[in-house]
């Protein structure tokens, strides 16, 4: 299972704003997702939390980037890409990924990536946070955003 060795992270989110920019497709999957990311800022207490839904996966980074500029300390990317017949998958996932990771290095706010790129959609169900679900990438990806945003905080804090 990918999970295995997964971090305990220490997070302490007070005073965090934080965005949940999510996809509208595959509505069940996305639904865990949300849920996931929402109760992991919540237990980390995070209590500026703003969700922004986008049509799919490849409005991701512009309204991430749009996210961060507006302000926001953190921002997760949730979104749901199952491959099909054609090249679109490794299209949209190729240009999704590629536009978040530019948005985090462009403007310093950790993008918490939480972009299933999965084969069907049982992948994406094992993934997203719901009961029987093996993980929840919502939850992780929403962890992950939180933690760097922390490390950053303590960084510029301690800067001479």
């Amino acid at each position: 299972m990918a999970g295995h060795g997964a971090p305990a992270l220490d997070i302490d989110g007070s005073g965090a704003r934080v965005a949940i920019v999510a996809s509208l497709w595959h509505t069940e999957v996305m639904d865990g997702l949300i849920a996931g990311s929402q109760e992991a800022l919540a237990e980390a207490g995070v209590t500026e939390i703003e969700l922004i839904r986008v049509p799919g996966s490849f409005e991701l980074p512009l309204v991430c980037q749009g996210a961060a500029v507006a302000g926001f300390d953190a921002v997760v990317a949730l979104g749901v890409i199952i491959r099909g017949g054609t090249p679109h998958f490794e299209f949209v996932s190729t240009a999704a990924t590629d536009g978040l990771t530019r948005v985090a290095l462009d403007t310093g706010v950790p993008i918490g990536f939480g972009l299933l790129t999965c084969d069907d959609d049982q992948q994406a169900l094992d993934r997203a946070g719901l009961p029987g679900s093996r993980e929840d990438k919502g939850r992780e990806a929403a962890e992950a955003a939180l933690g760097a945003w922390q490390v950053l905080r303590e960084l510029v804090s301690d800067a001479p």
